[in-house]
């Protein structure tokens, strides 16, 4: 059902609005204030020292490898987070896409001249995740 995606719409504005805020701190090789910790920062309301925490403790260097690493009932500590993102109707390649910032679908929702978003940029990760919001809507 489509409407299941409106949790992670919610979840994706929450997380813009925190990138937004400059008092927010983000930094791409923090794993609770990368592309992906904000995110997760959102979907499970633990901090960002608790998430770096828990994922500096599993395998994998960044989200990246640690979603394509991901298996239910694995016991790694990451495992609780991953769980929860995907619980939204996130996937794997959907979390590896967010950390890069490489999703064809929603890159396809930015003007053809904006479409080369660096991955550790605030900016471009506050335009990636609003293209993806603008893409989820399209799929309503």
């Amino acid at each position: 059902m489509k409407s299941e995606i409106l949790p992670l719409i919610d979840a994706l504005k929450k997380t813009i609005r925190r990138l937004k805020d400059n008092r927010s701190s983000y930094q791409w090789g923090h794993l609770g204030s990368c592309n992906c910790g904000h995110l997760a920062q959102t979907v499970t309301h633990l901090s960002k020292g608790e998430i770096h925490e828990l994922a500096v403790r599993s395998l994998g260097e960044d989200w990246s490898e640690k979603a394509l690493d991901y298996c239910k009932g694995s016991g790694y500590p990451v495992e609780h987070i991953l769980t929860e993102m995907m619980n939204l109707g996130l996937t794997k390649r959907d979390i590896v896409s967010l950390e890069r910032l490489d999703d064809p679908a929603v890159l396809k929702q930015l003007p053809e001249g904006e479409r080369h978003l660096k991955k550790n940029k605030r900016e471009d990760v506050i335009t990636y995740m609003e293209a993806w919001v603008k893409a989820l809507n399209y799929e309503l």
